[in-house]
């Protein structure tokens, strides 16, 4: 599943790391976060929170098979031109950096990572990395029965596979494209070519919450890893959080149907719950991105298909690696560069989701203030003088502080 970029403040407020438009503006920017960089002696890849940051997700490309309804219209999106995608060469440039300073995961995502044409080659250009200990792909599946024996042979280690139903006319109606059949058989599949795949299902009220016990039923003769993704509210679903199905009440639903569901072991970087029913082959994990967030362990940074660095999936501000390489900037100023804005991290989703839930109040609260009647009643001496002069002084007083808490929050 491809999230659209939260891009409803792109216009609205200056982001310093995105503004690449001056006189020599890489180099300006390199200058800068060079002398930012010497202000620590953390590696590069550890931000001021003492997370090290080992995972990297790189997205190869925009452009996606499917067009599932909570992801895009039917006609699809406008994508950029292809001279603003990373080349074979810029991604395994890149991939060497950040291995040579502590990433020792990377997974290749979208869009859908297999409509790219070079994906074996890329595939077998990482895994020849020295250090680099796991090379895996996000896919919808569609196509793995096709390519998945040549992504092996290429070196490829682990396999993450989209679907959100069980359901074959569910399925369509969820794509607006037919292809059921063929996700199920990629993942098998997978568990005959001696992988683990890992199934990521998005929970939906009213969508697919009524699948949960058949997605753990799945897992009995499949040796999986079904995942269930809390449904993360975005600007691209203009934060609706009505469709969200927690982790408790998912686990309510299970334990009512498998009494002896149980926790199972989870790594120190695990973003994922893991729980089994016992003698099932397969497991279940929950991805608590909204009730339980798991910023505090966060080891991921996130790489877009034109070459730009997120270092949170909540967070605007974003940073070109792809114009400073295209600059002829040296490893050491590309170092600079990645460092400088791992250092910039917040501490939980990149400190958005606070003001994203609490916007429409605030400016509620601000024009209530600004639009009261002429005429109000003050409860502290019973009088009902003219407003405008009390009025406005407040209204002054909440827009001198608007921006201030817009800037803490977006940039």
């Amino acid at each position: 599943m491809n999230l659209l970029k939260p891009n409803y403040l792109r216009n609205c407020f200056p982001l310093k790391l995105r503004q690449l438009s001056s006189v020599n503006p890489v180099k300006q920017l390199i200058e800068k976060n060079q002398q930012e960089s010497q202000i620590t002696s953390a590696p590069a890849l550890t931000d001021t929170f003492g997370r090290h940051h080992s995972y990297l997700r790189i997205s190869l490309t925009e452009k996606c098979n499917l067009r599932c309804t909570y992801c895009m219209p039917a006609e699809g999106v406008k994508l950029q031109p292809k001279d603003n995608m990373l080349t074979n060469e810029e991604i395994f440039y890149l991939a060497k950096i950040f291995v040579k300073n502590g990433v020792r995961k990377i997974r290749l995502t979208g869009g859908e990572p297999t409509v790219r044409r070079d994906i074996v080659e890329i595939v077998e250009n990482l895994s020849k990395i020295p250090d680099l200990e796991n090379v895996g792909i996000t896919t919808n599946g569609l196509v793995l029965t096709r390519m998945l024996v040549p992504l092996q042979r290429a070196g490829l280690d682990a396999i993450n596979i989209s679907l959100d139903t069980l359901k074959s006319s569910k399925y369509e109606q969820i794509t607006r494209r037919k292809g059921w059949e063929r996700v199920i058989a990629g993942i098998d599949l997978a568990i005959q070519l001696g992988y683990k795949p890992k199934v990521n299902c998005v929970l939906m009220k009213n969508f697919n919450d009524d699948e949960i016990c058949d997605f753990v039923e799945f897992t009995r003769d499949r040796e999986v890893d079904v995942r269930f993704i809390e449904y993360m509210p975005f600007s691209g679903n203009k934060w609706h959080t009505d469709k969200l199905v927690s982790f408790k009440s998912a686990l309510d639903v299970i334990k009512e149907k498998y009494p002896d569901f149980q926790a199972l072991p989870n790594g120190p970087n695990d973003t994922s719950k893991a729980f089994g029913v016992p003698n099932f082959k397969g497991q279940i994990g929950f991805i608590t991105s909204m009730t339980e967030h798991f910023c505090g362990s966060c080891n991921r940074l996130r790489l877009t298909a034109d070459g730009n660095l997120k270092v949170c999936l909540f967070g605007n501000t974003e940073i070109s690696l792809r114009d400073a390489i295209r600059a002829n900037s040296s490893d050491d100023d590309m170092e600079a560069l990645i460092s400088a804005a791992v250092k910039r991290k917040k501490k939980q989703h990149a400190g958005e989701f606070f003001l994203s839930k609490n916007v429409n109040k605030l400016s509620s609260f601000y024009f209530t203030i600004l639009f009261w009647p002429r005429h109000v009643e003050f409860i502290s001496n019973g009088k009902s003088p003219d407003d405008s002069n009390w009025r406005l002084k407040i209204s002054f007083f909440f827009l001198s502080f608007l921006p201030k808490v817009c800037f803490t929050f977006f940039t």
